[in-house]
């Protein structure tokens, strides 16, 4: 298993950094991205999956959020340290106990193994450690949004989000629904 993240070469994790689940449970771990080389990594894996197999535009794809300091990145990677996926936290300060998970992309040879289904469970640990707030019950609490490809509902309604109020609508030429899950600890 992984000890830790860090740098990346040849879609190989090398460097020590933070292990967000060691991935004791399946051999995929999830990572947090801590160096610029991983988050080119992350890039190249979003590349690969939004831009050349959903034709989506690399200028709509690589946005200013990717470098903002209110976000967070996380690799997952398998045993040998192979690069399988990605996915990003966003925040906001002005909205304490809401985030937006975004980007989750999977490369395609890696799907079917329980990958973006580890690195949702990644981010939402991720979110309620570092983002919740003290809800009613004075439990931790912090609610994950997410505008999911309507072909991914059922991948994410597995996984306890529901679906927002609101019509279905277009993002980079796919069609999209709002949905939401409110994570407690």
């Amino acid at each position: 298993m992984l000890d830790g993240g860090g740098a990346l070469d040849g879609g190989r994790v090398l460097d020590d950094g933070a292990v967000l689940d060691d991935g004791a449970a399946g051999g995929i771990a999830v990572v947090r991205v801590t160096t610029r080389a991983q988050l080119e990594q992350a890039w190249q894996v979003r590349l690969e999956v939004f831009v050349e197999e959903q034709q989506v535009p690399v200028e709509e794809e690589i946005d200013a959020l990717d470098t903002a300091a209110s976000t967070t990145h996380v690799l997952a990677v398998d045993a040998s340290g192979a690069v399988l996926g990605t996915g990003r936290l966003l925040s906001d300060p002005a909205h304490p106990g809401e985030v937006h998970l975004g980007r989750l992309a999977v490369r395609a040879a890696a799907r079917g193994r329980g990958a973006g289904a580890r690195l949702v469970v990644g981010i939402e640990a991720l979110a309620l450690a570092e983002h919740a707030v003290v809800d009613g019950a004075d439990a931790l609490a912090v609610t994950v949004e997410l505008s999911a490809q309507e072909h991914a509902l059922g991948f994410y309604r597995r996984l306890g989000y529901e679906l927002l109020p609101g019509e279905r609508y277009l993002d980079a030429g796919i069609w999209h629904r709002d949905m939401a899950h409110r994570i407690t600890g």
